[in-house]
C-alpha cells in the first residue's frame, strides 16, 4: 500500500486529510511542524508528502529540498494560499509534483494524489524496463509513444504563427542527434516539447528518461548521472547505475541544467564529447549513445557571463534551441489550451462541462498567468470539478484569479501604484543601459538580487 505523508500545522485539515486518504485505501500519517514530519521521512521514506507552503518551523522550499535528499523519487505537492500563488511556482521549479490552493476540495486534491504516484510508477517501470535484455525492453512503437507523454496529456500545437513556426522547428530538429536547449519560464511546457522531440525522432521506440537537475541534492548528483560502484562513498552497499547507463539508445532529459554544479557540469562535458563515462568510485569507462535535451528557465548564456556555468558546455547544449513564449504573451491561443484542458478535466473526472462563462472568460483573458500552461491545467481541473453547470461560472474560480485580474486594474498608468511601477520600470532601463546591458552589476546598483532583477525584467516586459 503508498504511503502519505501530511504536514500541516492545522490540526484539523491534518485529520480531515487523513480520514479521507485512509479511506481510498493508502496508509496516511500526520505532522504538525516540518521538522517533525522529515525525521518520520528519514526513518522510513514515504511515497508522496502533501505540505503546507507555510509551516511554523521551515519553509516550504526547504522542506521539499530536504525531503528529496533523504529519498530522491519522493512526490511532493504544495498546499498554498492564494498569496503564495507564485512562490508555489517556484517550488514546483525545484521539484514539487503540484500544488492545490485553499479552500481544499478533497475530490480535487485525490486526482493529484493519483497523478503524483501513477508518474512515480510509471517513471520506476520505463527504468526497470531498460535494465533488462535489450530484446526485452524493447517497446512497440504504440507503447513507446504511450511513454513519452506518460502524464496523458499530448503535446498541443497552439494556432499562432509563432507556435507553428516552434512545432516545425521540433520537426525537422528530431529525426537528428543534436542536443537541444528548450527554454521559457516554469510551466510553459519544456517537459512536454522534450518528448515531443523523442516521439519524433529515431530513438522513438527506445526510453526517454527525465531527470529534474534543480531537485537534485548535490550529495548524489554525481551518482545520479553515472552512476556508483559498492563502497564508493558510505551508504554505496550496492553497483548501481545512473540515469547515462539507463537512458543508452535513447533519450536523456536534464530539466534546470543550471542548476548543475561546476564539477558535474565537467563531468557532462566529457560525456558529450568522448561518448563515455564512469561510474563514481570506479575505473573502467562505458561508452554510450544519448541523445540530451536539456531545459531551463534562466538565462544560461548570463550564468555564462557570471562564470558560474562552463561555456564549452553551454555551446554543446545549445546545438539547437527552442524558446517557449509565456502564456500570457500569446493570449491569442488561450482558447485552444482551455478547450483542450476541460476536455482532459472532462475525461479523468467524469463531467460534460462544455466551457467558459463570458465573466470567467474575461478573468482568464485578464490574469497574467504567471504559472503558465501548468497552472491553467490545473485551475480548469479544478473549476471542471467544481462545476455545477453546463459552463464554468466565476464561483469556481481560485481567489488569485478573481482578484489577480482586480489587481491589474488597480496598477494602470493613472494610480499611484500605477506610476510607482513606471517610476521602477524607467530606473531599471537606466540602469541597464549605464552597465552595458550587464544584469549583474545592474542588481548591485539597483540593490536587489540577481533573481529579483530577472522577475522584475519578465514583469515589466524589458
Amino acid at each position: 500500500m503508498e504511503r502519505i505523508l501530511i504536514i500541516d500545522d492545522e490540526v484539523e485539515i491534518c485529520q480531515l486529510l487523513e480520514r479521507f486518504l485512509s479511506r481510498k485505501g493508502y496508509v496516511v500519517d500526520t505532522a504538525y511542524r516540518g521538522k517533525d514530519g522529515l525525521q518520520k521521512h528519514r526513518k522510513n521514506p514515504y511515497d508522496l508528502i502533501i505540505t503546507d507552503f507555510r509551516l511554523p518551523d521551515i519553509s516550504g522550499l526547504d522542506l521539499l529540498k530536504e525531503a528529496k535528499s533523504i529519498h530522491r523519487s519522493i512526490q511532493v505537492i504544495v498546499i498554498t494560499g492564494y498569496s503564495d500563488i507564485r512562490m508555489a511556482v517556484e517550488v514546483i521549479k525545484y521539484g514539487a509534483f503540484d500544488y492545490v490552493t485553499k479552500p481544499l476540495y478533497p475530490e480535487e486534491l485525490l486526482h493529484l494524489v493519483q497523478d503524483a504516484l501513477k508518474t512515480d510508477n510509471t517513471e520506476r517501470e520505463e527504468i526497470q524496463g531498460k535494465t533488462e535484455e535489450k530484446e526485452d525492453r524493447k517497446p512497440d512503437k504504440q507503447s513507446s509513444k504511450k511513454s513519452a507523454g506518460r502524464r496523458g496529456d499530448e503535446y498541443l500545437i497552439g494556432n499562432s504563427a509563432k507556435s507553428r513556426n516552434i512545432y516545425k522547428n521540433l520537426e525537422i530538429v528530431a529525426p537528428t542527434n543534436m542536443s537541444v536547449l528548450i527554454t521559457g519560464e516554469t510551466g510553459t511546457g519544456k517537459e512536454y516539447v522534450a518528448r515531443e522531440i523523442h516521439k519524433l525522432s529515431k530513438r522513438s521506440e527506445e526510453i526517454f528518461i527525465a531527470l529534474d537537475c534543480g531537485a537534485l541534492p548535490k550529495d548524489i548528483a554525481g551518482s545520479e548521472f553515472f552512476g556508483h560502484e559498492k563502497g564508493a562513498f558510505t551508504g554505496a552497499s550496492t553497483t548501481r547505475d545512473g540515469k547515462f547507463k539507463l537512458a543508452d539508445g535513447g533519450t536523456l532529459f536534464l530539466d534546470e541544467i543550471g542548476n548543475l554544479t561546476y564539477d558535474i557540469q565537467l563531468k557532462l562535458l566529457r560525456v558529450l564529447q568522448e561518448r563515455k563515462f564512469s561510474r563514481i568510485g570506479g575505473s573502467k569507462d562505458f561508452e554510450v549513445d544519448v541523445r540530451i535535451i536539456a531545459a531551463t528557465n534562466e538565462n544560461l548564456k548570463a550564468l555564462v557571463d557570471e562564470g558560474r556555468f562552463r561555456e564549452d558546455l553551454y555551446y554543446r547544449l545549445n546545438e539547437f534551441h527552442v524558446a517557449l513564449p509565456p502564456l500570457r504573451s500569446r493570449k491569442e491561443e488561450l482558447k485552444i489550451f482551455t478547450d483542450k484542458f476541460i476536455e482532459d478535466a472532462n475525461a479523468q473526472l467524469e463531467k460534460e462541462v462544455t466551457g467558459l462563462s463570458e465573466e470567467v472568460a474575461e478573468k482568464f483573458e485578464a490574469y497574467s498567468w504567471p504559472g503558465n500552461l501548468r497552472e491553467l491545467r490545473n485551475v480548469l481541473k479544478r473549476c471542471v470539478l467544481l462545476s455545477q453547470g453546463e459552463y464554468i461560472g466565476l464561483e469556481t474560480l481560485p481567489e488569485e484569479i478573481i482578484y489577480g485580474s482586480e489587481q491589474g486594474e488597480e496598477d494602470s498608468k493613472d494610480s499611484l501604484r500605477g506610476a510607482a511601477h513606471e517610476a521602477e520600470r524607467e530606473r531599471i532601463l537606466e540602469v541597464l543601459a549605464e552597465t552595458g546591458n550587464n544584469k549583474s552589476k545592474a542588481a548591485r546598483i539597483l540593490n536587489i538580487d540577481r533573481k529579483t532583477l530577472y522577475n522584475k525584467l519578465k514583469n515589466y516586459n524589458i
